[in-house]
């Protein structure tokens, strides 16, 4: 594991400390966000679910339009940077203005900023990852950003007893990790694709073309269809704090604690398992993740104690560390080299859908039975996505035709 540690470009480590210190960010807005806009706006939980679901898949839309943006241009880079500043703007906005209209601008702002930078930067680990270590670099820039959201947690527990609750004031102090996780990007990080072309009187653009849909191969687009059914079994970390907070009484001082928790176990296993693909498959572990969604629902959907549901919310990060993680090197595994960027945002556009889905399913649920049940019609679908992927194992196996 050493060695591989050794062939990672310097690129990759800075785009995982750049994710690391844009997720502190992140977790510090997220992790009260649900308190704030039920607490202070007055919310019900359904119309949270909703909006979570609603700002989440418009992310996850962008995340195609920068991916097909970034395999036009060839400038990985130049768009990521842009995403960030939206990202980063966000924060004061938050911070400075209390109107609904502002707050909903600024989540807006922070999930169009965020899907935005997503996409090339994943593409970006792809360019620049060494042959047969694929796994490994998105497994170290997972488990890097999901560091981030774990001293995120800590730093917003500290902040929410330190200032008494002031909401504002954590909204401010999470501009500087986004400040500074830009910043990396922007001088630190090099762009192949782009270098490349520096070197070229006349760069050509990759056309923007229907026909590269097909490009992508059937084992795209049937692993796309088991991601559709498989993320619709998403519920967002703010509905965990609510659980926790609701329907066990936890202190909301330590709302951040539940997203250290799930996001620490998310760190844990993203690299070593990426590691792990690279040399034995990857489409054993994406079926394990599958396996610990279930059992997570299971403990989250008949906890009876606070203690029974944080192992719930522990399996929660380990499922979507391990899936997480086989989805993007799979893509990059199975799709041509300059449709990368097309491919990951497709990926991310069918994630949209699905999340779209999950939060009204969700949310509906919540609303008529309760935030228990949410969690056994979670289950039930990630066991019909797991069938799917036993189904369509063969298919899935079948040796590329292109992939250069």
């Amino acid at each position: 594991m050493k060695n591989i540690i050794n062939k990672i470009p310097l690129s990759i480590w800075v785009i995982g400390f750049s994710s690391l210190l844009i997720n502190i960010s992140s977790v510090m807005v997220f992790g009260v966000a649900a308190l704030y806009v039920k607490q202070i706006l007055g919310m019900t939980t359904g119309l949270v679910l909703l909006l979570e679901g609603l700002f989440e898949a418009i992310a996850y839309a962008m995340k195609l339009f920068s991916g097909v943006i970034s395999d036009y241009l060839r400038r990985r880079k130049a768009v990521m940077v842009w995403g960030l500043a939206l990202f980063t703007v966000a924060r004061p906005i938050l911070a400075l203005f209390t109107s609904i209209s502002a707050i909903l601008s600024a989540r807006l702002l922070d999930r169009l900023g965020n899907g935005i930078q997503s996409t090339p930067r994943d593409a970006l680990v792809s360019d620049l990852a060494p042959t047969g270590t694929k796994g490994a670099c998105f497994g170290l820039r997972q488990s890097l950003a999901v560091a981030g959201s774990f001293i995120g947690g800590a730093i917003g527990i500290w902040c929410m007893m330190s200032t008494n609750h002031d909401f504002h004031a954590i909204f401010m102090y999470s501009t500087i990790p986004a400040v500074l996780g830009m910043l990396l990007v922007l001088f630190f990080v090099s762009d192949q694709l782009a270098e490349k072309d520096n070197n070229i009187k006349n760069p050509a653009r990759h056309p923007i073309r229907l026909s590269d849909l097909k490009r992508l191969g059937k084992k795209y687009w049937t692993l796309m269809t088991i991601a559709l059914v498989f993320t619709t079994t998403r519920v967002g970390e703010s509905v965990l704090v609510l659980h926790a907070t609701e329907s066990f009484l936890m202190d909301q001082d330590f709302s951040h604690g539940i997203i250290m928790l799930y996001n620490g176990a998310n760190s844990l296993f993203s690299y070593p398992i990426g590691y792990l693909s690279d040399r034995f498959g990857r489409y054993g572990f994406l079926a394990l993740s599958f396996t610990i969604l279930i059992i997570a629902d299971a403990f989250l959907g008949f906890a009876n104690n606070l203690a029974t549901m944080l192992i719930g919310v522990a399996l929660w990060g380990v499922q979507i560390g391990i899936s997480q993680s086989m989805f993007l090197s799979l893509i990059a595994d199975h799709v041509p080299h300059d449709l990368r960027g097309t491919g990951i945002g497709f990926f991310y556009l069918i994630s949209a859908v699905a999340l779209l889905s999950a939060g009204a399913i969700g949310g509906s649920v919540a609303n008529y039975y309760s935030q228990f049940a949410t969690f056994i019609v979670s289950g039930t679908i990630g066991l019909l996505a797991l069938l799917m992927l036993a189904i369509f194992y063969k298919t899935l196996q079948q040796p590329n035709h292109e992939n250069t």
